[in-house]
């Protein structure tokens, strides 16, 4: 992780140290693989602070297809770009660890277990203050479904308030989600 270290700052680092351990905490609690999920909550930033030309390289290098919004939008583009990070400097090739990376910004429809502890962590980690976390953090062990569907309505929220554009994968997750809990 000295890569890691030097080339992100210590407070992107710091944060994806707290994503790791959240991540584990979550993948424990959920049963799902610990050790992926520490390792994912880890990386998941590692293109976070990459200039421009630089996120368009790693896309390029990994052949990665992204659409016009994601392209538009350099806090969307560093899930995709990371996937050349993880690869090549970090030398991950487990495609379940590379989507969560991929889309911890945005989410997509038919999250793996893994993709939502990992979007989740990076929301409710404990560096993470703004209104609303409590509530997240409190189901977070409770409901997992419940406490992404709050994940997403507060970022569609946020995103609309500032007259954002919303990423249309955002909108499926939040509505997959939706759409799970409406069948429990």
């Amino acid at each position: 992780m000295e890569y890691l270290k030097s080339s992100i700052s210590l407070k992107r680092y710091n944060h994806s140290v707290n994503v790791s351990a959240t991540a584990v905490k979550l993948a424990e609690f959920y049963g799902c693989d610990s050790e992926k999920a520490g390792i994912t909550g880890m990386v998941h930033d590692c293109a976070r602070e990459l200039d421009w030309p630089l996120l368009m390289d790693c896309l390029a290098k990994e052949d990665i297809f992204v659409d016009d919004l994601t392209l538009g939008i350099k806090e969307l583009l560093h899930g995709p770009a990371a996937v050349h990070i993880c690869r090549r400097v970090f030398g991950i090739e487990d495609e379940e660890i590379l989507s969560a990376v991929r889309y911890h910004t945005t989410g997509r429809e038919n999250m793996s277990l893994l993709e939502k502890i990992i979007y989740l962590s990076d929301f409710i980690e404990p560096s993470r203050s703004y209104e609303g976390v409590e509530e997240m953090r409190g189901l977070a062990f409770k409901n997992l479904d419940r406490a992404l569907l709050l994940a997403f309505n507060l970022s569609i929220e946020y995103i609309i308030s500032k007259n954002g554009l919303l990423h249309v994968n955002t909108i499926l997750s939040r509505n997959c989600i939706l759409k799970e809990l409406q069948e429990i």
